[in-house]
């Protein structure tokens, strides 16, 4: 974090604001002004050098928040409450533009007189481990090592020609086949409890043969705990078929 005083945004007139969001993220009751500031690649919706600035409603004093990935598509900015202290603090994503569908994100509090990250995309994917594997009978199974829990999909909705290709007529599996979740590829700020407090809410895409072979959705609420997010409920999301 790094404070560049009062020359205010037009001393970055080689960026561009991306975003831009007003709140209450240093604690003082005044309003501050949040943008997300980035270099953009010529002819292209690719942006580099990303980086949040805050102005200080109080002061008009600016600052800059680094971000360790820092390059990405549709940087987004979201202010609020995630700790419970009644002050805002600042959520930014961004799309990196991989099949995966994968992103970038982080979330900043005012913490001691300087913000201090409280969620990294990075950290999430490293902490959240799976195994995915086929079974018998037209079925998968997603292994949760983080929250221990194994969660079962049924494969029957996905029809005879993909089916057929994996399963012998009798249900049996071919041959072994290993799928993957894949790195955190959505992230919601919600108010699940009504309380002015948000939650986080992630999402990773499960894949059984390759990427484009989507099974569904992990999605795992997070919540505070006055040291970091913590898995509180994690549900598997599949995709409907039609009835027949």
């Amino acid at each position: 974090m790094k404070t560049v005083g009062r020359q205010g945004i037009a001393m970055y007139r080689e960026r561009q604001v991306v975003d831009m969001k007003k709140g209450n993220v240093i604690g003082d009751n005044s309003i501050d002004t949040v943008y997300i500031t980035a270099e953009k690649t010529p002819d292209s919706p690719f942006w580099v050098n990303i980086m949040i600035v805050v102005q200080d409603g109080r002061t008009n004093q600016y600052t800059q928040i680094p971000l360790k990935q820092n390059q990405g598509y549709n940087p987004t900015l979201f202010l609020g409450d995630f700790t419970g202290d009644r002050v805002e603090d600042i959520m930014v994503v961004m799309d990196t533009g991989g099949s995966g569908g994968m992103l970038n994100a982080y979330v900043f509090a005012y913490r001691g007189s300087q913000f201090r990250p409280l969620f990294d995309s990075d950290v999430f994917n490293d902490l959240f481990k799976y195994r995915v594997f086929y079974l018998d009978y037209y079925k998968a199974q997603v292994n949760s090592y983080t929250t221990n829990q194994k969660f079962i999909i049924d494969l029957t909705t996905r029809g005879r020609q993909y089916l057929s290709e994996i399963y012998y007529p009798n249900g049996k599996l071919k041959k072994p086949i290993q799928g993957f979740v894949s790195g955190l590829s959505g992230l919601y700020p919600v108010d699940f409890d009504r309380n002015g407090t948000c939650e986080l809410l992630a999402y990773q895409n499960i894949a059984g043969q390759y990427n484009a072979d989507r099974l569904g959705y992990v999605q795992t609420t997070m919540k505070w705990n006055g040291q970091v997010f913590a898995p509180e409920v994690q549900n598997v999301v599949v995709f409907g078929g039609d009835i027949s």
